[in-house]
């Protein structure tokens, strides 16, 4: 089964951390903490290995909070906004303060003694939690990854205006597409390459050589055999052909 919201949460994360400013960034921060040396680094490690370590531990311990927020975000969407956020950064600082101490102790060979390890974890979690919020904040305000509002597709402009809702597919039957909306279907004489062409910035893929579905109109995926089925919020079933399976992984609607 597929959850559209920690799916959609999932592609909205993997977007942040490939975007070109959130590598700068980490690569910038890695940089600084290689040339300060943090933590007793400076006195532990070379100038190479230290760089080397902490080219490692940004993006691990970034990548492993930020992952955390966004998905909590998603995971808990009915909760006060003060609240879910707290309870995501408190989540995202205790899995960095995990990733620092498996970093430390595979590259160091490093592990607190049992005495001080609740002060390193609370030390680390805080100052992973405070980083890993105002970086993530930062950075979405700088470059706008958070999803803008899509302008209708084109294609709905072909339907009746009662049947103008969310679009969720393009199906093709006989010469003719099936517009399947949110607020119901209709059909349209045209060809389905050509109606493609009109889903504007609708996220979506053509899954099978008769179908096109909205990423965030499925509901549910399932295997079956060499193939798949994606559910859609309306409860129609859409098939996924061998050849096009890899697509509906890589929107992350089926396990890789």
């Amino acid at each position: 089964m597929s959850d559209a919201g920690p799916q959609s949460a999932l592609r909205e994360w993997r977007d942040h951390i490939r975007h070109p400013a959130t590598l700068v960034a980490m690569g910038a921060v890695a940089l600084i903490l290689a040339l300060v040396g943090p933590y007793g680094t400076s006195d532990l490690l070379r100038p190479l290995p230290r760089l080397g370590y902490w080219a490692l531990i940004v993006p691990a311990t970034y990548g492993t909070g930020s992952l955390t927020v966004t998905m909590l975000r998603a995971l808990l969407p009915s909760w006060p906004f003060a609240l879910r956020m707290g309870v995501a950064g408190v989540a995202a600082g205790l899995a960095v303060a995990g990733v620092v101490l498996v970093v430390n102790a595979v590259a160091l060979g490093f592990v607190p003694d049992p005495a001080v390890l609740p002060g390193f974890i609370l030390n680390v979690a805080g100052v992973g939690m405070v980083v890993t919020l105002a970086i993530a904040y930062i950075i979405r305000q700088q470059t706008g990854v958070a999803p803008a509002q899509p302008t209708p597709p084109t294609i709905l402009q072909r339907v009746p205006l009662e049947k103008r809702g969310a679009l969720l597919a393009l199906s093709v039957e006989d010469h003719y597409v099936r517009v399947h909306t949110a607020k119901g279907t209709d059909m349209v004489l045209m060809r389905l390459s050509d109606a493609m062409k009109e889903t504007g910035n609708v996220p979506g893929a053509q899954v099978h050589r008769s179908h096109w579905v909205a990423f965030n109109a499925v509901r549910a995926a399932r295997r079956d055999g060499d193939r798949a089925i994606l559910t859609l919020s309306s409860g129609a079933e859409i098939p996924v052909s061998r050849a096009n399976l890899p697509k509906v992984k890589e929107a992350g609607l089926l396990p890789r």
